[in-house]
């Protein structure tokens, strides 16, 4: 394994390159505080591409486990530090045109940025957004508290942000929200910012069909599925080519451990993150779980994050 760097002002240095025993590797960086940096790899020397940015570090020890490790043959890292502003940390998906930034916040709430835009799924007040650019699209799956709340909306909202929801979720929004919203039944798709949305229905036993939405993005030439609260429906396994998979596991609310592991089996994204999963008792430790059944066999890289 080799390890590079490209390095704009002082130096960043790797101080930990470890192979686990699952053969994913832990990466420990040694950068100066107060900035940002960006975490790239590559297959070859010739080719490198985002993996994760920091964000502006108040600590000089940065850490990253890269969970994609154990599925390729070769694989270098080097460090890049970052100048600008609008930065948003996290994972990198690679489209046509540009990185697709994916940051869980909290449970159910995830942000992306691409092409320039900020994209807010579900969010509510048990998120923090300190410090992200306002929100250019808010996508919200259905009317449960832990989804959905107007005065949130309006404080993550931009001057010109436009919103996308189910109908029960348009019913409760305010006059004011609505004027920006457009509703996607299940099934329904639109065009936005460059984005396609296809609205995926979700549903289960404490969620009638019709009532959500999960939602498949296409962008920049990728496909990312945002779950919502379901259960494993047969409209969630005929998707097909999904890069990235946002999948929800807590029981009684949406799937079951074995459920989402089945699910996703079948689904067989790219990557998948396992969120909405602390359970009633307050545990944390569905995500582990989940990534321990789901395996390796299918060569799927499941990223563990910190949503609570």
């Amino acid at each position: 394994m080799c390890v590079g760097g490209h390095l704009v002002a002082q130096p960043v240095e790797f101080t930990r390159i470890q192979r686990l025993t699952n053969n994913e590797v832990a990466l420990t960086l040694t950068a100066p505080v107060g900035r940002a940096y960006r975490l790239e790899s590559a297959a070859s020397l010739t080719e490198w591409g985002g993996l994760f940015t920091f964000p502006t570090n108040v600590t000089s020890s940065l850490q990253y486990t890269d969970a994609a490790a154990p599925f390729l043959a070769t694989r270098y890292y080097r460090a890049v530090q970052l100048s600008g502003t609008n930065l948003v940390s996290g994972d990198h998906l690679a489209t046509v045109h540009g990185d697709v930034i994916m940051q869980p916040r909290n449970h159910a709430t995830l942000v992306l940025q691409w092409n320039g835009k900020m994209l807010y799924f579900d969010p509510v007040p048990t998120a923090t957004y300190t410090g992200l650019p306002k929100a250019d699209l808010i996508l919200v799956t259905h009317t449960h508290s832990d989804h959905f709340n107007t005065t949130t909306i309006d404080a993550v909202r931009g001057p010109a942000c436009a919103i996308i929801a189910p109908p029960a979720v348009y019913n409760g929004l305010s006059a004011t929200q609505k004027a920006i919203a457009t509703v996607l039944t299940n099934n329904a798709s639109v065009d936005l910012l460059g984005v396609t949305i296809h609205a995926v229905p979700a549903y289960g036993a404490s969620h009638p069909l019709g009532a959500g939405n999960g939602y498949v993005l296409d962008l920049g030439g990728k496909r990312i599925y945002v779950s919502g609260d379901t259960g494993d429906q047969p409209e969630i396994r005929a998707l097909a080519d999904i890069d990235v998979a946002f999948v929800s596991m807590n029981q009684p609310y949406t799937m079951t451990v074995g459920a989402a592991t089945n699910c996703v089996r079948s689904l067989r994204p790219r990557v998948v993150y396992p969120y909405h999963y602390r359970d009633q008792s307050g545990a944390t430790t569905n995500a582990a779980t989940f990534k321990q059944w789901l395996g390796t066999d299918l060569g799927i890289e499941v990223r563990l994050r910190n949503w609570y």
